[in-house]
Order: structure tokens, then sequence, then C-alpha cells
């Protein structure tokens, strides 16, 4: 295969792929990766961070056209799709394609939705757009993946806005060449580091690709261009942000085997390398009862990248007790919450969780799978009870119901915009594919009151 046609050939299949085009198997996970970030995004809506960047951001915001999802302001589109962005992976409780650790939907979906109030696009329209999306960036991902996420770089934004790109274009109907300098317009922006876990830039992350990813396509429409090769030139994305560059993950099979049908979605509102450590904590805290109170030290055993990137011994914030395993064991066993509950400032400086945050050690286990861990619990009385989780809940082994999806969208999106409003997304959600308006999905999510104040 050529490496001087990547960029080309990708492109001019997000041209022509459509729904039919898809198998079913992978529209209903299309549903479902909605579904999900729908409820993270109004769960998310309310954080301190979102009020922070919409602070930021409103005084030079452009003509009201796109709802900021579960509020009561209207935002261009481009800022509407940062702030949804944003919005949508605060909390840490978005999907994961396990294979690359990408969150998909947050990129994709928000910059999808923003444009869906700008412009009529149907819901068929809107899920096709979605898919396609999510599979150009985790295609990306997969061919410069583990060497551009050790390097650094959160591949979450800067795959991201490959397909944030890709899923605009296709409701905007770019053709080869557009759609070829769409691509190229994201690469040059594609940005992200792992320096900025477990603060508001995390967030910023997925919410700037989905914002430079709709930018990408409207300036290609508008006869924008770039390079034809973004992707694979000497000096493009891949040899630039990566040291490997298998270009076959991009192009082959492609449309015959669906990246898009892999999508995972989380239990536990925190980084996915925590959670089987979180199910095995909840599972002993349901079998010890009262003995949760004589323990007298935790031992973890996990795989290397457990450590390197949860390894925050003494979290301060909320945001950083997302990344801090020695918290998230503690407090699934003293609370068994894995929740955003369990993620908070609160949580973080609980004196209980931090005695108990205290006694738990971890080391790191090549042997050890990244989905899998070693418990062991040893009591004041010197007794020690031990546990293996080798998948968590909600990895492909585990896969979350439709149910479980349903609570976790109940359990988030209650909180914020009431049980009504709830009711009403979730039920548009599952209904995606039959909407004649998508962007319908936006303005239901903002309560009778905010909407009224907004007008």
């Amino acid at each position: 295969m050529s490496q001087k046609d990547v960029t080309k050939q990708l492109a001019a299949w997000i041209v022509k792929t459509g729904l039919d085009d898809i198998p079913a198997s992978v529209r209903d996970e299309g549903v479902r990766t909605f579904f999900n970030w729908l409820g993270c995004a109004v769960g998310g809506a309310r954080h301190e961070t979102v009020d922070c960047a919409l602070a930021g951001i409103s005084p030079f915001a452009g003509r009201p056209q796109a709802t900021v999802i579960g509020r009561g302001e209207r935002l261009d589109v481009p800022n509407a799709a940062l702030i949804n962005g944003i919005s949508s992976h605060v909390l840490d409780y978005d999907d994961t394609h396990l294979k690359t650790i990408i969150h998909p939907a947050g990129p994709v979906a928000s910059a999808l939705l923003a444009t869906a109030e700008y412009m009529p696009v149907s819901g068929a329209d809107f899920l096709n757009a979605l898919i396609v999306g999510v599979e150009v960036e985790c295609r990306i991902g997969n061919s410069v993946y583990p060497e551009h996420y050790d390097r650094g770089w959160h591949i979450t934004g800067t795959t991201g806005v490959f397909g944030a790109a890709a899923a605009v274009g296709r409701l905007l109907k770019l053709d080869e060449t557009q759609m070829t300098w769409a691509l190229g317009i994201a690469a040059t922006q594609a940005s992200g580091l792992r320096e900025m876990f477990g603060t508001m830039c995390k967030s910023l992350h997925p919410g700037a690709a989905a914002r430079n990813g709709a930018l990408a396509a409207f300036l290609a429409k508008a006869g924008f261009d770039s390079s034809l090769q973004a992707i694979e030139a000497p000096r493009g994305f891949a040899n630039v942000l990566s040291t490997k560059q298998d270009y076959n993950e991009i192009l082959g099979g492609l449309g015959e085997t669906w990246e898009a049908g892999l999508n995972s979605y989380k239990p536990f509102a925190c980084g996915i390398v925590i959670h089987p450590t979180i199910d095995g904590c909840q599972q002993l805290r349901e079998e010890l009862g009262a003995e949760v109170g004589k323990i007298a030290a935790v031992r973890l055993r996990t795989h290397p990248l457990v450590l390197e990137l949860t390894g925050k011994r003494t979290p301060k914030t909320g945001l950083e007790t997302k990344f801090s395993v020695f918290h998230a064991a503690a407090c699934a066993l003293l609370r068994g919450d894995g929740s955003p509950t369990a993620f908070t400032d609160e949580a973080a400086n609980a004196p209980e969780i931090i005695a108990l945050r205290d006694k738990v050690d971890a080391t790191s286990d090549t042997s050890i799978h990244e989905a899998s861990v070693v418990i062991e619990v040893e009591f004041e009385d010197g007794r020690t009870i031990e546990k293996t989780i080798e998948r968590a809940i909600g990895s492909h082994d585990k896969p979350l119901s439709n149910a479980h999806l349903e609570r976790k969208f109940a359990h988030q999106s209650g909180l914020v915009v009431g049980d009504e409003v709830t009711k009403q997304l979730m039920a548009l959600a599952w209904r995606l594919p039959e909407l004649a308006d998508a962007g319908e999905v936006a303005r239901a999510s903002v309560p009778a009151n905010l909407r009224n104040a907004a007008e």
C-alpha cells in the first residue's frame, strides 16, 4: 500500500460510506455510544470546569446557534461544540475504545450535535456521521498507539479532531478533495498533553477537538485547502507525533471490520485502568461487611500502566482523585462508590477515606494484564484474603447492558436536569435513527425554567 495516499483514501471512504453500508450491529452500538455520551454531557453540565469555560468564552461568542447541553446558554456552533465536549468528558465517565484508550464520542458527538442545530440533520444522517467519525479517529489512533500515547500525547484530543472533522464533513456533504482538506486542517490542529490529567485541561482536549474538527469541515467546505498527505507525509501527523506509523491500521479492512463496534462504556467515573480495582473492592465490601473497619493494609498488584496513569498518592481535588488508584480503592471499600460522587472535592478530603487510602499500597507487575488486578487485604488480626479481577465490569468480556446504561444515565442526568427531562432525553436518544431533527435532542436537554429564562 502506498504511503502517499493514506489521507486521500480515507477521505474517499468517508465521503462514500452511508448508513446502509454499516452493519446493523455497528449501528446499534452507535446508538449506545450516543446514548452514553448524552448522559455524560448532561451529567457534567454544571461542573465548575464548565462554569469556568463558559465564563471565559461567553464574552466573545458569536450568534446563539446551538445549545449548551443541560443549561440555558446558547453559543455559536464551534463554541457550543467546545463546551459540550468539555461537559461530556469532565466526569471521566464517557466511552472508551479499549485498544487505544480513546474516548471516541466526546469530540465527534459534541461537534455533530452543535452542527445539527445549525442545519437540518435527520437522526439517520447524524448516526451515520457519528459512526464514521468514531471509526476514523479510532483507526488513526490504532496506527500510532501506543508509542504516540507513551510519548505524552492525549490521544482523545489528537485523534478526536479527525473524527469530528470527518463527521461534520459528512453532514456538509464534502467531496473527496474537500474531505482530504478537512482531514489536513484537523491534522494541523491535533493536540492534547497527558501532563494535564487531573486538571480542567483534560476535558478541554475533547472539547477543543470537537470545535477544531467542526471548524476544519466548515473551512474545507468554503474552499480552505491543506496538504493532501496530512496524515502520512514525512512532516505530517503520524511521523511528527509518533515513532510508530502503521497505515494498515487505517486502511486495512476499511468498511469491513469496525472499530466503532468495539466501543465500551464506563461503570465508574474515572480512568479506566482503575476499574478492575474498584470492581474488586466493591465486591470485597459486599463480602466483608463490618470487617471493612478492621482492615490494616490493602496491597494491589497491577500492570505498570496503572501506576503511570493513576499513581497520585495524595489527591487534593475531585479531578485529581480520578487519577488515584489509592483513593478509588479506599472509596470503593468504605462507600461502595465508583460513580461521580466518589470523585469530588469532598471525597478527596474525607478523613475516613484518607485514613484507609494511606493503608493502600500498589506495586507494578508486568505479568498482570492492564485490565486485571490482584487485591490482597490484611486485617488487624493478621489474617489475609485475596481477590483477583481478570476483567472488570464494563470491559468487552463484561459489557454494560442497555439497562445498566439507563441507570447510569438517570443517575447523572437526574441530578442536573431532573427526572422528567431525563426520561425524555433517554427516549429521544434510543430513537436517534428515527428522528426527523437530531437537534431536538439538544433543545430537550434544557429544563423549561432555564429555557424560558434564556428566551
